[in-house]
């Protein structure tokens, strides 16, 4: 439970009232550089950093423990339930006490040098309970470039205001990044049966419960996304299985940006009943089509060779968000079917 504390895992907070919460796994190539950054900012700003780690097995924890032995601010936290949304919670539950506020840090991403200082000075300027920032998509191989290509465009996040960068506004949701303690526990935290869309489902519960949430155009995260198909493909699959939870659970109305991908399964499951008649293929070859065309338009207008590779992660992500959405709701319809 929020709140909680657990026996062994209280030390003496910091006189600060802001603490980091750094939820990880298996990330031994980042987690000491991300530690590094990290501690002009917790010594300037006397943060506590909380690693909570999901049983990483590369190493990770032997990094963060050798640095925390010799940085009383890094403490590490034991996350059993490997999930984000579990180890924000138990690190609040742990040491939320001793602070007003908390910021979330990913571990896979980059950030500005005065990353958290301005993320303060926003909570103190707007009395927002929830700052959020926008998200800038970075890669380096091909794949992993054409993918960021894909992401920072319309065709890939769908005008989402927290991929955009637009200016300082009152929001309903963005990427997560400082909240207030008292305003996360009483909602009750991260809600742990998501592995995806918690972000949004909390948000959902803030708003509902009169907290604003705002949308910073001070600062901003850099995010890398997948490296291969593979990896893409089950990203958005828990992505799209996580926004049908969320909407269940609230019967929310989903959005336009949102309704557009959903139909991409349907379609590309119709372009079988080709052998009945060709004519099944329309809808599918629009959007691939569609997909492409965007691709070679970006490549022309931004001058970026892989805007064509940019089309197909767009259509990987795509299906696999909408497959995972028809998923869950095909398994919650099933679960609602057999119950007694």
């Amino acid at each position: 439970m929020i709140g909680d504390k657990q026996t062994g895992l209280i030390d003496a907070a910091p006189a600060g009232r802001c603490m980091v919460v750094i939820p990880c796994l298996n990330e031994a190539a980042h987690i000491g550089g991300l530690l590094a950054w990290l501690a002009g900012s917790a010594q300037r700003l006397d943060m506590l950093v909380v690693v909570a780690d999901g049983g990483s097995t590369d190493g990770t924890m032997r990094i963060a423990e050798e640095i925390a032995a010799q940085e009383p601010r890094v403490v590490l936290l034991h996350n059993p339930l490997r999930l984000q949304a579990a180890a924000v919670n138990l690190a609040v539950a742990a040491y939320g006490d001793g602070f007003d506020r908390f910021i979330r840090i990913d571990a896979h991403g980059g950030y500005p040098d005065d990353y958290c200082d301005r993320l303060l000075e926003e909570a103190e300027a707007t009395g927002a309970q929830s700052v959020v920032v926008s998200m800038v998509t970075q890669g380096i191989g091909a794949f992993q470039r054409a993918t960021a290509t894909a992401q920072n465009s319309r065709l890939g996040n769908g005008g989402s205001p927290h991929r955009a960068g637009i200016r300082g506004h009152w929001t309903d949701h963005g990427h997560h990044a400082l909240m207030s303690v008292a305003a996360f526990r009483e909602v009750g935290g991260y809600d742990e049966s998501f592995s995806h869309n918690e972000d949004a489902e909390l948000d959902f519960r803030l708003r509902a419960a009169g907290y604003r949430i705002w949308m910073t155009d001070k600062t901003f995260m850099t995010y890398f996304p997948r490296a291969s198909v593979g990896s893409l493909f089950r990203q958005y699959l828990g992505y799209g299985r996580g926004r049908a939870k969320n909407i269940l659970k609230h019967k929310a109305v989903p959005r336009l940006r949102q309704m557009l991908p959903l139909m991409v399964l349907p379609v590309v499951a119709g372009a079988l009943l080709a052998f009945v008649s060709l004519s099944a293929l329309i809808p599918a070859g629009v959007w691939v089509a569609a997909c492409l065309g965007y691709g070679v338009w970006l490549a022309l207008a931004e001058r970026d060779p892989l805007g064509p590779l940019a089309g197909v992660s767009a259509m990987v992500m795509h299906l696999a968000w909408s497959a995972g959405f028809w998923m869950q709701l095909a398994l919650s319809w099933k679960r609602g079917a057999t119950a007694p």
